[in-house]
Order: structure tokens, then C-alpha cells, then sequence
């Protein structure tokens, strides 16, 4: 029986990352159409339900649905009072002021009054300006923000930027960043009280598979002696797990869990210092 809905986004950039994050945790769609709107998962207790992402806020906070992954710019952008559980560390952006390079403008305070500007975040880009007591004429658009300087349609942008790449081929430049969002985890207050014990179970499979990403466990055989200087190449997340190894001379099995891009460096030095039968494994899960 379901208990829990779970609205995830059913398209754009944050819809595959969500689903491969699902999967990995337990809770992989096992039976969506094409064309479904829900499908259940792995978890008989969860279903998963596909949304526009800027719609979930509103889904989630009127209890349509229990908890919903989406951006943390698209909760803010809708006011929708949300609990949130978890940063899931992807669909990572910056929300921007930017400008064409050839307007003069510098800086936030150059902008002049009733400039205007383009942006899918009305809500934020108004109360940023008001807080920054510039007076500006905004206009929503559904997309492609960048284009709308070139055309004339607008003086300046408020716009998502994930590398600043398209701005610059477009001729923008950013004078200021207003907020970092990322895909997080959000609950219904309601639901998160109700239904605590479930929700905290799904929310500790997620954070595993997050708290795993870009880790590696290294397991290396060492002389005894050697200990000292291994723990200082090998620190771990809580420093190295050490056994004795039945051996005629005296050595020692090291485990740790380490950030991926230090394994070459590691293991080198660790070779350095007289480590063998180094094994690298990928984790799946780390659970605190």
C-alpha cells in the first residue's frame, strides 16, 4: 500500500541525475510508461510521481504530495513554506544579474532606474532589486533569457548560470550573484509529522548514496612499522580501519574510505612507503 508520494521532475536537467539517484537508493521506477504520470518503485510504500519541476513546490506544500525533489531556486521563486531535508549536491547553479558587455554597467549600483529586465524568477529578481532600492521594469519569460539584450527586449538578465559559458557566447557579462541553488529534497510540514519514521527512512537511503558519491574505499596491505606514516597518507573519513595480517613478518591490512581524485596521489605515496596488494573498490552507500 502506497504511504509515501515522492513528486520528482519529469524532464530537464535534473530529471535523469534524480532517477539514477532513486535507483541507486532503492526506490528506481519498476513500472512507468512512457507517457505515465506515477509509477511505483521498489519500495511498495513509495510511489513516484512526475511533475514539472517548478511545479513540485506547490504540490508538495498543499499535500498533494508527501516530499518532492526540485531546486532549491524553484521553492523560493514560489514561496511555498517547505521543509527541507537534504542538498543532493547536483543540478549545482548560480542565480545571476548580468548585463552586455558593451552597457557600461559595472556593478549593481550603475544600473539605472527603470532598466529592464527578463528572468523565469520574477519573485526573487523583484525583492533583490527592492532590497538593492533600484527601481527596475521586469519581465517574465519562459526561457532563453540571454537573447533578450541582443533583441532589445531587455537591458538585463536575471538568469540561472551553471558554468557561464552560454552568457559569454551571448555577450553578457555577470556584475552579481544572488543565490546558489541545487536539486534538494523537500517535505511537507504536514507529512514529515505524520509520517516521520518513513520519511526519515527514505531520506537516510538518499543521503547514503549522496555521502557516497566521489568516494572510494582503499584496502592496502603494510609493514607494522610503517603505521604512522600510512595513517598520515590515508586519513579516511575517520581515519583508517587497521587488522593484523597472519604473515611471517609483522604487517598490517588498511582500509579507508577516501575522496576519489586523491587515489592516484595515495596510492603512490603509500607504495612509497612499503604498501602492497592495494585493492580500490566503489562504494555504493556510506551511512554515518
Amino acid at each position: 500500500m502506497t504511504e509515501i508520494l515522492l513528486a520528482i521532475p519529469n524532464k530537464g536537467r535534473l530529471y535523469e541525475p534524480t532517477m539514477r539517484l532513486l535507483e541507486d537508493a532503492g526506490f528506481g521506477s519498476i513500472d512507468r510508461g512512457e507517457r505515465q504520470l506515477f509509477a511505483k518503485t521498489r519500495d511498495p510504500s513509495v510511489m513516484l510521481v512526475f511533475a514539472r519541476a517548478q511545479d513540485i513546490p506547490k504540490l508538495v506544500e498543499r499535500g498533494a504530495m508527501d516530499l518532492g525533489i526540485t531546486g532549491l531556486d524553484l521553492v523560493i521563486e514560489s514561496g511555498s513554506k517547505l521543509v527541507e531535508l537534504l542538498d543532493l549536491e547536483y543540478g549545482k547553479a548560480k542565480l545571476v544579474v548580468a548585463v552586455s558587455e558593451s552597457s557600461g554597467i559595472k556593478k549593481i549600483s550603475d544600473i539605472p532606474a527603470g532598466s529592464r529586465v527578463a528572468t523565469e524568477f520574477p519573485k526573487i529578481a523583484s525583492e533583490f532589486f527592492k532590497k538593492k532600492k533600484i527601481r527596475v521594469e521586469i519581465s517574465e519569460i519562459s526561457g532563453s533569457a540571454e537573447i533578450t539584450p541582443l533583441i532589445g527586449m531587455a537591458d538585463l538578465v536575471v538568469d540561472l548560470v551553471s558554468t557561464g559559458t552560454t552568457m559569454k557566447m551571448h555577450g553578457l557579462t555577470i556584475i552579481e550573484e544572488i543565490l546558489d541553488t541545487s536539486a534538494r529534497l523537500f517535505a511537507n510540514p504536514t507529512s514529515l509529522k505524520n509520517k516521520r519514521q518513513k520519511i526519515e527512512q527514505i531520506k537516510t537511503a538518499i543521503e547514503s548514496v549522496v555521502r557516497a558519491r566521489g568516494k572510494k574505499l582503499i584496502l592496502m596491505n603494510i609493514p607494522a612499522e610503517k603505521l604512522d606514516e600510512i595513517k598520515k597518507i590515508v586519513p579516511g573519513m575517520s581515519g583508517p580501519t587497521v587488522s593484523k595480517v597472519e604473515a611471517e613478518v609483522p604487517m598490517l591490512a588498511i582500509q579507508a574510505v577516501v575522496e576519489a581524485q586523491r587515489v592516484d596521489e595515495i596510492v603512490r605515496r603509500a607504495k612509497q612507503v612499503g604498501a602492497r596488494d592495494i585493492l580500490v573498490v566503489p562504494i555504493e552507500r556510506v551511512l554515518p
